[in-house]
């Protein structure tokens, strides 16, 4: 199956490229991007494959089949829809869109031409994640009421003054970049609850002054003090589904020397905690005594989890967990999320 990168920096090249050329089914037969020698990079990494900067030239060859789309939040919206209309099957990171009009419009393209369009929430298909929504499905945590949504770290925002930092952009800070996963997470895990209410307040402060911010690590390129710096360094917020009550507390920067990054699950039988990115603890009751448990399992590579079943469904047309219908209910709490913290007031989304 020939397929396309369009967007060959960080995350293409950490998990999609490496992903792609893990899976015997599969040759990238373009890498495209705006900046020509990252594209040359990857035809180098391959041994072989087309360099390009424009990707209406992958668009236009009917040997492609599908694409993933690593470029920046503005654009994914306008590559997808193209790609869409162009015949091609979609894999697109995460976010949706820039913003929720946006992922909006990708659905209805999506519903218009029948292609497939999987957004890149690879919690989805992360072991670790799937293993404690087993333990939820199979009713070990009993009723869950609240989840608390922490992702928080000590002044750590990514290449100041760039893309990620510039809402035009991106379509907003910690939220939109760290924020998505850990909410798709619970909406997952909680079986995709109807959002009723949203309450959010956003702050840009840490970063604000660049040229005096102080920071322990930029992993996304060196400050560029002549750009722009407008988005949210931290936020907070309250959910009420029709599921759990979700809180949040998120951070690329605060002043607070302590990285927390894990959401509680918590249910009136037991409750689970699980620390992003690697295993979780279940903690419940026994025999009238306090029990705790961390499983020990091996666990595969999510990328390549995902990027093998969007393989799969590509062939069969199965409707993944990633499906844009499926995650378009994160995109929009999230705008919910910032539209409340402009108005300063809570948003109705649905009505209980």
């Amino acid at each position: 199956m020939k397929v396309a990168v369009i967007g060959c920096g960080q995350i293409a090249n950490f998990a999609h490229i490496p992903s792609y050329m893990n899976n015997p089914e599969t040759e990238i037969k373009y890498f495209c991007d705006i900046i020509l020698e990252r594209a040359e990079a990857g035809v180098a990494r391959q041994g072989s494959g087309i360099a390009c900067t424009d990707y209406h030239e992958v668009l236009a060859d009917p040997e492609v089949e599908a694409i993933s789309i690593c470029t920046p939040n503005n654009v994914h919206a306008q590559i997808a829809i193209d790609a869409m209309r162009a015949g091609k099957d979609v894999l697109s990171e995460k976010p949706a869109a820039r913003v929720y009009s946006e992922a909006l419009e990708m659905q209805k393209v999506q519903h218009e031409t029948g292609r497939i369009l999987n957004i890149g929430v690879c919690n989805r298909f992360n072991d670790s994640v799937n293993r404690m929504k087993k333990y939820i499905d199979e009713g070990r945590l009993g009723n869950i009421h609240h989840v608390y949504v922490s992702f928080r770290a000590h002044r750590s925002i990514p290449g100041l003054g760039g893309a990620f930092t510039t809402k035009a952009i991106a379509g907003g800070g910690a939220l939109i970049d760290w924020g998505v996963h850990y909410l798709d997470i619970v909406m997952y895990c909680c079986g995709d609850p109807k959002v009723y209410t949203v309450s959010g307040e956003t702050f840009c402060k840490l970063g604000k002054n660049m040229e005096d911010y102080v920071y322990e690590s930029m992993w996304a390129g060196p400050p560029k003090y002549d750009g722009v710096y407008d988005v949210d360094d931290s936020v907070t917020g309250l959910i009420r589904t029709s599921g759990p009550v979700i809180t949040l507390n998120g951070a690329w920067a605060q002043n607070i020397g302590e990285e927390e990054r894990y959401i509680d699950f918590m249910g009136d039988k037991g409750g689970i905690r699980l620390h992003y990115g690697s295993d979780f603890t279940f903690y419940t009751t026994e025999d009238g005594a306090l029990v705790e448990s961390t499983p020990k399992f091996a666990s595969r590579d999510m990328y390549q989890n995902e990027i093998d079943d969007f393989v799969k469904c590509i062939k069969t047309r199965e409707k993944l967990p990633s499906h844009i219908d499926t995650v378009i209910v994160t995109a929009e709490m999230m705008q919910a999320i910032y539209d409340s913290a402009e108005a300063h007031k809570e948003i109705t989304l649905n009505e209980q």
